[in-house]
């Protein structure tokens, strides 16, 4: 039997590399390396008592340098906004409510949270949260949060999120026994920078 060549071995090693376990510290600099995220949502809500879910979908825009962008499409038009500051709810064409961090800081804890949920900001997780991170293989990885602080502990059960080079699914299980399930696809992150309508949509 012939022995492998050199290459073939080197081959081999850097096959080796490349299948190398995915980490949350991984995971945290490649998000971090996507300062804006394009993406389009499908959301479906089990309510205990309802036998049907239900079902809502949208589009979502994240920037790191102006918060995030929710807008539902469907049932009816709901569009969120938030950033560091304030957060501005929009029904249909109902004038915008607005909610700013000084008048209600509760809320933006819940703000900084879900932004910290989408960049997986480890530090910001782990003081919130018990981490259990899994690689799923092929790049699939899953991160699963128990909520180790008030008020989080007494409304949530668990979040899970999992997905592959992007986040793909969040799972909130809540202390109600109700469940919202997050599933994010036709994710883009080019151009790196907003255009001019997507500025636009943080201007309120």
């Amino acid at each position: 039997m012939k022995k492998p060549s050199l290459s073939l071995l080197l081959l081999c090693c850097l096959a080796a590399v490349n299948a190398r376990a995915v980490t949350l510290d991984a995971l945290q600099q490649r998000f971090a390396a996507q300062p804006v995220v394009r993406a389009h949502f499908e959301q479906q809500r089990g309510i205990s008592g309802i036998a049907r879910p239900l079902h809502s979908s949208g589009e979502l825009l994240i920037a790191r340098q102006y918060g995030l962008w929710w807008q539902q499409q469907q049932p009816f038009l709901l569009t969120l906004i938030l950033n560091d500051g304030k957060m501005v709810q929009i029904t249909g064409n109902q004038p915008p409510e607005v909610v700013t961090a000084a008048g209600n800081p509760q809320m933006f804890r819940f703000n900084h949270l879900l932004r910290a949920l989408f960049q997986a900001d480890r530090a910001v997780l782990e003081q919130n949260f018990t981490l259990e991170f899994t690689d799923k293989g092929q790049e699939n990885w899953q991160l699963a949060l128990v909520p180790k602080t008030s008020p989080l502990d007494k409304l949530f059960t668990s979040i899970t999120l999992s997905g592959q080079t992007y986040l793909d699914h969040i799972l909130l299980l809540d202390k109600q026994g109700d469940s919202t399930a997050i599933t994010f696809s036709r994710q883009r992150t080019q151009p790196e920078v907003l255009t001019h309508d997507e500025r636009q949509r943080f201007v309120q």
